[in-house]
């Protein structure tokens, strides 16, 4: 046995399949609990999403949901007054069940608005920083480059006319950019900020009684590593426990270790001002409670619906039409959502525990001649 385990080379041993969305055309009485739904809801999302479709060319693609020339007749319609909400999605759109390869079941999880408290001026209290996007920061979309690289993106800065690596967040924790005036805000704790990092929007209590809402800007382009799973790999935190509660006690408790597990996360993001509704998600459009999943867009193109198929962290069913409008980090694989809870206590408790295993249906318009699948 020694001997055959030595002969093996790491091109013998199974390679994890590549992610691939297959998708299977069903009917919506085939969609778990779609008669019970409030679909009307979902049109709220929908239409923060055609306003910005409706400003686009028609030529420009969606993916696996066709152009954008595809959805001018919905969002037409939408506009105009669609009526009933359950109607409305039978009418215009056909339903897929979603899998990766062969597994339909995916995981579901949640994010919420973040609240922390901070001042416009440095202080003893308010010392950690949050980062406006910095002026060399490059990000490049590689789908721009190479067609199979679609939705990949990567960032750095521009040193003699080539690409480097921006700085991690242990050499931005250490001061990396303590010279650049790139602070918008300071805020009480440190782990509040990493976790809004997390989460990619908020608003801060000011020490001046207002309050000022801060959302996703940019990422440094390092990949994104959850602590959580570093915490359980050491044997801090056991994987049924595990929960968005659990890291911020394991950070409490070990103040003297809190930096160094935040910096096994090298990802690292810079946030704008935003004014108006929010926050905002990666399509750019106010999120909707409840209604609103961040998706990898690798595979699900922003603005379509998803019907979610899911519990919640208290094990209630979770069937409800969502709309793609916002990404994330560790959102990533074909069957893969963050649901969008909103803001306050409430949010932050249900979307810190859920970790929900689930099904995900697509609604893509009718008339598309949808691949089976897509890498």
């Amino acid at each position: 046995m020694a001997a055959l385990l030595a002969a093996c080379t790491p091109e013998d041993k199974p390679q994890p399949a590549e992610p691939s969305l297959q998708l299977t055309a069903v009917s919506f009485a085939e969609l778990p609990g779609w008669r019970h739904d409030d679909q009307g809801q979902a049109l709220v999302a929908l239409e923060r999403s055609c306003a910005r479709l409706l400003n686009l060319p028609d030529e420009r693609a969606m993916g696996i949901a066709g152009t954008v020339a595809d959805w001018r007749p919905i969002c037409t319609a939408l506009a105009a007054g669609p009526g009933d909400g359950r109607a409305f999605f039978e009418h215009w759109f056909r339903p897929y069940a979603a899998a990766d390869g062969k597994r339909r079941e995916g995981l579901f999880t949640g994010y919420y608005e973040a609240s922390l408290q901070g001042s416009l001026t440095p202080s003893a209290r308010y010392g950690t920083p949050l980062h406006r996007r910095p002026d060399e920061l490059v990000t490049v979309n590689l789908g721009d480059f190479r067609e199979a690289l679609a939705g990949e993106r990567i960032a750095g800065h521009v040193v003699d006319g080539r690409l480097y690596p921006y700085a991690d967040r242990s050499q931005i924790a250490a001061g990396a950019l303590d010279t650049h005036s790139l602070e918008i805000v300071w805020v009480d704790d440190p782990v509040d900020a990493f976790f809004l990092h997390i989460q990619g929007s908020g608003r801060v209590e000011l020490d001046d009684g207002r309050s000022l809402r801060v959302g996703y800007a940019a990422q440094n382009g390092h990949p994104y590593t959850a602590v959580g799973r570093v915490l359980i790999a050491r044997g801090e935190v056991t994987r049924e426990a595990m929960s968005m509660q659990a890291i911020r006690a394991w950070l409490d408790a070990n103040p003297g270790e809190a930096q160094a597990l935040m910096n096994e996360n090298a990802s690292y993001v810079f946030f704008n001002v935003i004014e108006g509704d929010g926050p905002l998600g990666a399509q750019g459009v106010a999120l909707t409670v409840g209604r609103s999943l961040a998706v990898d867009r690798r595979f699900v193109p922003l603005s379509v619906p998803v019907w979610l198929d899911s519990v919640t962290p208290d094990g209630a069913r979770l069937q409800r039409l969502m709309i793609a409008q916002d990404t994330g980090g560790a959102i990533r694989g074909p069957v893969r959502g963050d649901v969008y809870w909103g803001h306050g206590d409430a949010a932050a408790d249900i979307a810190g525990r859920m970790k929900s295993a689930g099904f995900a249906y697509l609604l893509l318009p009718h008339g598309l001649d949808v691949p089976a699948a897509q890498r």
